[in-house]
């Protein structure tokens, strides 16, 4: 599809690959992206339309559908670590905000855009996910659980939204260089490069995103037998 003369939703697009994503959008021609945040004062980009959207508040993802009625191009990009849960001890708080917030709160706003996209010829719903969709990792156990379960709901997806001419696709990455993955000094790519890939995608009517060698490497190795050394 194209970009240009095209309005988009991006979630979480305040920082990281969400703005990144805002940036990369409006480059390639969009004439308007919603910047859906919990606070709309953090949003400073200009060219930028703040609107107020927590993923995880059914009500919130409600009033932001009828505000941005318009657009044809939503990505889910709002997501937390989970990082507070350990994998053999502790509370299970941070495991179940990163299921709330990666998997439940990326379905709900597919469901209250679909129709909208529906209505505006089909466009294209991205999901940003994570080469951890496919390699479950002690030391980020609840993270990489809440990406398998969005990277099956990716393909739900795809195969409900077909029949409305709408463009599902995941985007898969390593490590990106954003304030999520500050924690490792593992290689990183640009938040900017998994922005140009991703619309290039969009561009090209592709449905899946592998952002980096680890990525294709993990994904190629799915096939294989379980090993305890492949992943991240």
């Amino acid at each position: 599809m194209d970009i240009k003369g095209s309005i988009a939703l991006v979630t979480g697009a305040n920082r990281g690959i969400g703005r990144a994503f805002a940036r990369e959008l409006l480059n390639q021609g969009a004439v308007k992206v919603y910047a859906g945040v919990r606070d709309p004062a953090t949003v400073t980009d200009p060219g930028l339309v703040p609107l107020r959207l927590d993923v995880t508040d059914e009500e919130s993802v409600a009033a932001a559908a009828a505000v941005a009625g318009d657009v044809s191009i939503v990505i889910n990009n709002a997501g937390v670590g989970g990082s507070g849960t350990q994998l053999l001890e502790g509370a299970f708080d941070g495991a179940r905000q990163a299921m709330d917030v990666n998997y439940f709160g990326t379905w709900a706003v597919s469901r209250a855009f679909a129709p909208i996209l529906a209505r505006n010829g089909g466009g294209a719903l991205v999901n940003m996910l994570s080469v951890a969709s496919w390699a479950g990792q002690p030391q980020f156990a609840g993270y990489a659980a809440s990406k398998a379960a969005q990277w099956s709901l990716t393909d739900a997806l795809r195969k409900g939204l077909q029949g409305q001419g709408t463009l599902v696709v995941g985007v898969h990455a390593g490590f990106v260089d954003t304030d999520l993955s500050a924690w490792t000094d593992a290689p990183k790519i640009s938040a900017a490069t998994v922005a140009e890939l991703t619309v290039d995608a969009v561009l090209r009517g592709q449905l899946e995103v592998l952002a980096d060698e680890q990525t294709r490497s993990v994904k190629a190795a799915l096939s294989e037998p379980p090993s305890l050394t492949s992943g991240l």
